[in-house]
């Protein structure tokens, strides 16, 4: 995640891409909250307080990525920035895009087997960096292909409901959806 991170952020600020920051945002935030539960798991006191706390950080996450996302798109709507074609953030995202599902996938199996809403928290936080990649993938290719440079901040505020829906969801401590 941390190559990930540092990978998607060098390019979007390179390709001036919300869509790309907004990606590499969800990358550096999904490293947060897998530090949060990693820590859950290594304290001492395993009770539900612990639980509950680390389930609010990554919902927490989750609205901070959101905020992110939007302001991000709002700028290169706005014309301060004009993203460019970046082909090292398109293959960072189609990376991102098979693998993110199957870490999420793994993660809520792990959720299941150890009752962690907070993993299950950090399953979601995946899924969604995973949405969160095809969807930036399909406004890079737009904007590459055809030039369309709005392609980019739309395609990154696509992603903002679901966002927003897991946050509420990991904050009120449910699971997320199976997707």
């Amino acid at each position: 995640m941390i190559a990930e991170a540092v990978v998607s952020l060098s390019a979007a600020w390179m390709a001036r891409s919300p869509a790309l920051l907004g990606f590499g945002g969800d990358s550096a935030i999904e490293l947060l909250s897998a530090v949060v539960v990693l820590r859950r798991f290594n304290v001492s006191s395993r009770g539900a307080h612990a639980e509950e706390r680390a389930a609010k950080i990554a919902g927490g996450l989750l609205f901070a990525l959101a905020t992110f996302v939007m302001l991000a798109s709002i700028l290169s709507l706005i014309g301060r920035v004009e993203p460019l074609p970046n082909p090292v953030g398109i293959a960072v995202l189609a990376i991102a895009a098979i693998a993110m599902p199957i870490l999420a996938q793994q993660k809520r199996r792990l959720s299941a087997a150890t009752g962690s809403p907070a993993l299950r928290a950090d399953a979601a936080e995946s899924a969604v960096c995973g949405y969160l990649a095809w969807i930036a993938l399909t406004g890079l290719i737009v904007n590459a292909i055809w030039g369309i440079r709005w392609a980019d901040p739309v395609a990154a505020l696509a992603l903002l409901p679901l966002i927003l829906r897991e946050g509420w969801e990991a904050l009120e401590g449910k699971p997320c959806c199976d997707c």
